[in-house]
Formats: C-alpha cells, sequence, structure tokens
C-alpha cells in the first residue's frame, strides 16, 4: 500500500483544497493530512484560522480522499510523521518547492510539489471578502436540527 501524507492550515476549505487532496490520493492508496493545530498557526505561522482545529477537522474527514487526519504540533515532527505512518510521498504545494521545511523529507521519502489551482486560495477568499480575523462565530459546526431532538 503506498501511503501518501500532506500538511496544512485547510481554513475556509475551498476547491483548491478538494483538488489537492484529490491529486495527492490518486498518488497512492492512502491519505493522511496533518492538519495544523490552532496552537501551531498562532506560534509559528503567525495566523489564526477562521474555523477552530476540531471544526476543520470534521470537514477534512468527511472528504472522501482522506483516510486519515492527524495533528501538525511543530515543524520538526515531520520526520517522525514519515516514519509512524509508513509514508512513501510528501505531497505539499509548488508554492513549498525549495523550502527547507520540505526538502529534507527526501532523505526518508519522495516530496512531491503540486501547483496550485489557480485563481483560488484562502487568503484570496479572506481578502475577496473583507476579513482580517476570524469575528469567533464560525469556529463551530452546528449541530443537524435531528441530532438535536434526538439528545432531548
Amino acid at each position: 500500500m503506498k501511503r501518501i501524507l500532506t500538511y496544512g492550515t485547510f481554513d475556509l476549505l475551498h476547491y483548491g483544497h478538494i483538488r489537492l487532496l484529490q491529486r495527492a490520493k490518486a498518488l497512492g492508496d492512502y491519505l493522511v493530512v496533518a492538519l495544523s493545530t490552532d496552537e501551531f498557526n498562532a506560534r509559528e505561522k503567525g495566523k489564526k484560522a477562521y474555523h477552530n482545529y476540531e471544526t476543520r477537522k470534521k470537514m477534512l474527514e468527511s472528504i472522501r480522499y482522506v483516510d486519515l487526519v492527524i495533528p501538525e504540533e511543530n515543524w520538526e515532527q515531520k520526520i517522525s510523521d514519515v516514519q509512524k505512518y509508513d509514508i512513501d510521498i510528501v505531497v505539499m504545494g509548488s508554492d513549498w518547492a525549495g523550502s527547507d521545511k520540505f526538502d529534507y523529507l527526501n532523505d526518508y521519502c519522495q516530496v512531491v510539489y503540486l501547483d496550485r489551482t489557480e485563481g483560488i486560495s484562502t487568503t484570496k477568499i479572506k481578502k475577496d471578502l473583507g476579513l482580517k480575523e476570524p469575528s469567533g462565530k464560525g469556529d463551530e459546526l452546528p449541530e443537524p436540527k435531528n441530532e438535536k431532538r434526538k439528545n432531548k
């Protein structure tokens, strides 16, 4: 079984994300997504996602191309992720090509950079919508109405 791993925040999930996940999965049989935690985004990337980690995780888990979602908590965990999950290929967007954040992984597995989907990005969506910082209103998934009734 060929196992694939990718990393990201996957905030404001859009077609470019889906296309990346679809193409990553096409490279193998099992896709692991290391999802940046809220703490990692704040501490290392200097950004805050609109949706919190748990919400982003639930959204990714609902996508048919994704087999497993794990937390990305620091830059240094990548080698241990590759070893722990027996990864054959790490897939990232082409904007990471030549970065010291991923190229060193070639000593442990194959690293593949896929072109981004032209015309779409979370940054562009935030800019187009005039979003600067999360409002706090979009950080939880609402329960479906029928599930609320079942719990009563």
